[in-house]
């Protein structure tokens, strides 16, 4: 039997998404947010959404523009940082020791240490409640050679994405691989 643990902000996996933007005055900031995905195949969107309180939250509405950098396992450290502190108080790229890098597509930055980056800008915004949702139209990816596979795809494995467990405030890496998407469900008959 299900037992009813109320209305909560929880599903998985809950992505770690690392937001690039600039201020007001062109200084770069990152943000570490979990409420995203993918909302569109065509064309290619992506969702995030921030409180109107953050920092981020202004420059998006200023530029219009966000990159959606993926941390890897090797930078959860800084990436759970870029969470905890606010952007209006201090440098966070030179504080997680962070390379900014200028996009050439958008009005935002993205974070040169990470290998698997979206580049967007906004075509629509929704408030929803205490977040604002923002839809990115993707311009971009892109991905550092090392993480693509033989085809020149991006390898989960190897880019290692953290995810984040909402229900107990914690992190974790990919589990194991469970078979081909659009294949394997054939076998049902």
């Amino acid at each position: 039997m299900k037992k009813s643990i109320g209305a909560k902000t929880i599903v998985f996996p809950t992505p770690v998404f690392i937001i690039g933007t600039y201020d007001i005055n062109g200084k770069p900031n990152a943000m570490a947010v979990a409420w995203g995905g993918i909302c569109c195949s065509e064309p290619p969107c992506v969702s995030i959404s921030l409180r109107e309180a953050t920092y981020s939250f202004g420059n998006i509405m200023e530029h219009k523009a966000f990159t959606l950098n993926i941390p890897s396992e090797k930078y959860l450290r800084e990436a759970d940082y870029l969470g905890l502190v606010s952007g209006k108080e201090e440098n966070k790229f030179i504080s997680a020791g962070f390379t900014a890098v200028k996009s050439e597509l958008v009005d935002a930055p993205y974070i040169k240490e990470f290998s698997f980056i979206l580049e967007c800008s906004v075509i629509q915004t929704l408030k929803i409640g205490l977040h604002t949702q923002f839809i990115g139209e993707i311009k971009d990816v892109k991905a550092d050679e090392n993480v693509l596979n033989k085809e020149g795809n991006p390898d989960i494995e190897k880019i290692m994405p953290i995810i984040f467990n909402p229900a107990t405030r914690t992190y974790y890496g990919l589990g194991r691989y469970l078979g081909e998407a659009f294949s394997i469900g054939k076998k049902q008959k």
